[in-house]
């Protein structure tokens, strides 16, 4: 039996999104199911003029043929692999009398190279930009499925917002694997805090940096890029397993081909056809944010998962993740939740050994349209068996330090908290937060500008608790950047037995660690939110327990101050390019993406 309040919150969410899904599903019933059948005959010819070998069989137009949309680019070393991608999904078609054509590539960014820098403000709406490049490379309507290669923060979000309006195809989308394990999370940052104190030199934890991400594959922290890969279990938009199999690997190469295999069996023409807009429903939507809740994944998906679920037709809001998470355990622990990386995690039975809990305990939807065969066939795990993919049952959670049961949780409840009370709504991570860290009532310490608030709290004259309150992060003012620079510095302090916290309407990264921090602070300061009204020394009260968000000021006293003067725009780096994105952008609970204003209209 599915748990009640996962059935109401579903309910709830269908209710409210009941004119916006029927004017999207209509949207995408009017779309041919075989666009490229209405090409003229010039515009075909263009489609196929440099396909080689598969040029013919293209031509003959009975064939089906697949759209690759790559991420790749040996920046990111998530995306590295992808290089070999499209000759092995093509080698895959042609032997299965198919083709495949790389349709287009999406721009992606590392945050982990932009963090703290200036274009981390291009960060968030990287992932519009994305949706955009998606869009234009599903335009040219040769298509009969896709295939996007994706793993990182904003990729896959992108990638679903802009695959989404063309959700008349089935769609599936292909990881690339993490990173082997390298220099333990734990010794990382033990340097990175003793070089913010001053403690050890830059070659020391350039060496640590380097010992820690070490090569192809992604980073084995469960950020924002790994939360991906689960949500994406979750929703059955996965080959089952198929997020945490390292690449380079013979299961890997069998996981994508098999992905290429499937994309043709579900097919326009098939009596299995498995559009993606019938995929991605409001149970898909609720599954996802259940698997995140239940894994103590990244904040940053309380701004995609609404961007997402808006581009097919679904509104939700933190209202449903906080009525979600007071029913889902935390069932994982994985680092920055605990010592274990997304290896040790794999190990132990990964994202099949949390979905079979998840489905025995009636706190997921088994009854989602997936592109396999069933959801319940994602509580497996990959494996080769005499050398071809089968699939077995994970080993059974135990009170271990990475996996648990639900009848034996890490936490009763999810691992995010959503804040509320007058300064406005605001996230919180809790899971990596340790309990007596949960309430923090102190003064505030106002900044509009993070180096300048770095700079306070390294000085050694810095003895006092203080909630940091960082303003003027938020979409409208500055794109949203992720402030994951000040972590080691407030650890720091907070290691010191200082009782410290960070308030923001910034984003924090999705590897959000042992400090409080409350997030995605709305209405944020550039739209006029009570965040602009702080003054140094105001009295602010934080806590995740009761889940409020208190400036202890009086009414009387806040009608009468001035709102903060907003920061000039910065410009360098191409920020200015994305001054339509910030004046434009919806709110962060509402997925903080340009590309969603007027959607209400249009549907």
């Amino acid at each position: 039996m599915l748990n009640d309040v996962v059935a109401r919150v579903t309910d709830t969410i269908v209710e409210r999104s009941e004119t916006t899904r029927a004017n999207y599903l209509k949207m995408i019933a009017d779309q041919p199911r075989q666009p490229r059948k209405r090409l003229s005959c010039g515009n075909f010819a263009h489609g196929f003029a440099a396909a080689g070998a598969d040029k013919a069989r293209i031509k003959s137009g009975d064939r089906p043929n697949i759209a690759v949309v790559t991420s790749y680019n040996d920046v990111l070393s998530a995306h590295t692999p992808y290089r070999f991608y499209p000759d092995i999904i093509k080698r895959t078609a042609r032997e299965c009398g198919a083709t495949a054509q790389v349709a287009g590539g999406v721009p992606a960014m590392c945050d982990g190279v932009t963090q703290g820098q200036a274009g981390m403000e291009l960060s968030l709406f990287s992932r519009d930009t994305i949706a955009l490049s998606t869009a234009v490379s599903l335009s040219h309507a040769m298509f009969d499925g896709a295939l996007l290669l994706g793993i990182c923060d904003k990729i896959v979000p992108g990638l679903l917002m802009g695959a989404l309006r063309f959700g008349h195809l089935p769609v599936i989308m292909v990881p690339g694997g993490p990173m082997p394990t390298g220099l333990s999370h734990k010794e990382k940052i033990a340097i990175r805090e003793r070089f913010a104190q001053g403690l050890a030199p830059s070659d020391a934890l350039l060496e640590a940096e380097s010992a820690t991400y070490h090569t192809e594959g992604t980073c084995t922290f469960y950020g924002t890029a790994n939360s991906n890969q689960m949500m994406m279990e979750a929703m059955g938009l996965h080959v089952p397993g198929a997020a945490f199999i390292p690449p380079g690997t013979e299961l890997r190469r069998l996981l994508t081909e098999a992905a290429v295999k499937r994309i043709l069996e579900i097919g326009p023409s098939s009596p299995d056809y498995r559009p993606l807009a019938h995929c991605i429903d409001e149970r898909a939507i609720v599954n996802a944010m259940i698997i995140l809740l239940a894994t103590g994944g990244s904040t940053n998906h309380t701004i995609h998962l609404p961007a997402i679920a808006r581009c097919a037709g679904i509104k939700i809001d933190w209202d449903d993740f906080a009525a979600l998470s007071s029913v889902v355990p935390l069932l994982a622990r994985i680092y920055p939740n605990g010592p274990a990386d997304v290896n040790a995690f794999q190990a132990e039975g990964g994202p099949g050994a949390i979905i079979g809990e998840l489905l025995k305990a009636g706190l997921l939807h088994r009854n989602i349209k997936t592109i396999w065969d069933s959801f319940c066939e994602y509580a497996a795990t990959p494996v080769l068996r005499h050398g071809a993919l089968d699939w077995q049952s994970p080993k059974a959670p135990t009170a271990n330090t990475v996996i648990r049961t639900v009848a034996e949780p890490f936490q009763k409840d999810g691992g995010l908290k959503i804040l509320n009370g007058n300064i406005g709504r605001a996230v919180i991570k809790t899971s990596a937060v340790d309990p007596m860290h949960w309430t923090i009532e102190a003064q505030a310490l106002v900044f509009e500008d993070q180096d300048v608030a770095l700079r306070a709290l390294l000085d050694p004259a810095f003895v006092r608790d203080a909630i940091i309150v960082l303003r003027f992060q938020g979409p409208a003012a500055n794109g949203m950047p992720e402030l994951h620079k000040l972590t080691p510095a407030l650890g720091v302090l907070q290691d010191r037995g200082l009782r410290v916290a960070l308030l923001t309407d910034g984003r924090m990264s999705g590897a959000s660690g042992k400090v409080p921090a409350a997030i995605h602070v709305s209405p944020e300061a550039a739209l006029n939110g009570t965040i602009a009204l702080i003054q140094d020394g105001d009295l602010i009260r934080i806590c995740a327990r009761e889940e409020t968000l208190q400036l202890c000021v009086s009414a009387d006293t806040l009608k009468v101050r001035q709102a903060a003067a907003r920061p000039l725009p910065q410009v360098g780096c191409g920020r200015e390019l994305f001054g339509n994105f910030r004046r434009n952008s919806s709110v962060a609970e509402a997925g903080a993406s340009s590309l969603l204003v007027g959607l209400d209209e249009l549907q």
